[in-house]
């Protein structure tokens, strides 16, 4: 790390580190079409540089943003360009990254009003319009969290603290320790993050029962198991290899014949509520009892930013937490054959650095998914990177 060469009071110093945070980051940027999405090796091997002992003296903040570009920059993963097809990754709009450097000059601690007015008043706007977005009641409550699977796990505490009230037992008090069973059924495609959240709340593995699920991975209306009273209902809005859509009005109007709590994973795909095009793909998920998704994704903000809302503002208060392929949409599964050729030509991808797309295994057959969540994609960036896909698998075909 380098010492500090030059003295100044604590203005001077936080100017001119932002002077020089400022010029490399509009560097990084101008430079993000014309480099590899993913970073050369010998860009990774620069992160030695980071490992030396605990510095005994200051060091100027410039010289630490420098040296955090001149090492970390060349070994990022370009998500902020147009050519990151993996994981369901957005880029940060312009208004996202430059409101970041607001908020983070802000320097808010925003667990309450009182230590923030600014932060709650925007929260509570961003959450009214997320219910006008996905045609939520509007008395719905919500709050904004780490990201989806922490969503997930809220709105899954917050049913669990509604369904075992109407038994008459107050987790709050007398924790999960006898409480009388709750029955969970979730569709055979569930995300690996419900799994976890429904652990995390206590739920387990054994009563979660899976509802089959058709060729795009949609629950299969017609295979629905009969259903206890004030049973959990997990239906998901976008499937992660597929993009589909499980049935919502069908499910959810069988749930609630049997007082049963529907949740919905969305963490990307209720955002084609927003979008003329894509709206009736979320028809019938307004009706669920409990939503979460993600900013980060479709909406392209910036990270730490999923989002919970829950029709029940008082369960979700009280919850263990306070609260203050068809290619349908976006998702397209490739094949190149054999499970040993696909994962070949995904290295292949990869390490040609023109664009990056993720692994996946759908149904048993390994695949290549390509995600396009970013604002940034255009078509240039489309053709380049399909360009760049069918030249390598011609490649590994040969």
């Amino acid at each position: 790390m380098p010492t500090e060469s030059r003295l100044g009071g604590p203005t001077d110093l936080t100017m001119e580190a932002l002077r020089v945070a400022e010029e490399r980051s509009r560097a990084y940027l101008r430079d993000l079409a014309n480099r590899s999405v993913y970073p050369r090796e010998s860009a990774l091997a620069a992160l030695a540089q980071f490992h030396e002992p605990f510095p005994d003296q200051r060091c100027h903040p410039a010289d630490v943003v420098r040296m955090l570009d001149e090492f970390g920059s060349p070994a990022t993963v370009a998500t902020a360009g147009g050519r990151y097809f993996g994981f369901v990754i957005g880029g940060a709009l312009p208004a996202t990254l430059a409101a970041s450097w607001l908020a983070s000059a802000w320097d808010q601690n925003s667990a309450f009003r009182i230590m923030s007015p600014v932060v709650a008043e925007i929260e509570e706007v961003v959450l009214r319009w997320v219910c006008e977005i996905f045609g939520i009641p509007d008395d719905s409550e919500g709050g904004i969290v780490t990201c989806a699977t922490a969503a997930n796990f809220t709105a899954l505490a917050a049913a669990r603290h509604a369904l075992l009230a109407r038994s008459g037992w107050n987790v709050a008090e007398d924790g999960m320790f006898a409480a009388p069973p709750i029955e969970v059924v979730v569709g055979d495609e569930v995300h690996a993050s419900v799994l976890k959240a429904l652990n995390l709340a206590g739920f387990g593995q054994r009563r979660v029962k899976r509802v089959p699920t058709d060729a795009q991975g949609r629950m299969r209306a017609d295979r629905l198991p009969k259903l206890a009273k004030n049973s959990l209902v997990c239906i998901q809005a976008g499937n992660v290899n597929t993009g589909s859509f499980d049935p919502a009005a069908e499910v959810c109007r069988w749930a609630h014949d049997h007082e049963a709590w529907v949740h919905v994973d969305g963490a990307f795909g209720l955002w084609a509520a927003a979008s003329a095009n894509y709206r009736h793909l979320v028809a019938g998920f307004e009706m669920a009892d409990s939503w979460a998704t993600d900013a980060h994704k479709w909406p392209n903000a910036n990270y730490d930013c999923g989002i919970v809302l829950a029709r029940d503002a008082a369960a979700l208060r009280e919850a263990g937490y306070e609260v203050l392929n068809d290619v349908v949409i976006n998702q397209v599964l490739v094949s190149f054959g054999r499970a040993e050729t696909t994962q070949e030509v995904m290295r292949r991808v990869q390490e040609d650095g023109i664009c990056w797309c993720g692994g996946t295994v759908w149904q048993g057959k390994t695949a290549m998914r390509i995600s396009v969540s970013s604002w940034a994609t255009s078509e240039e960036d489309v053709e380049k990177s399909l360009a760049a896909v069918l030249r390598i698998a011609r490649q590994v075909g040969a």
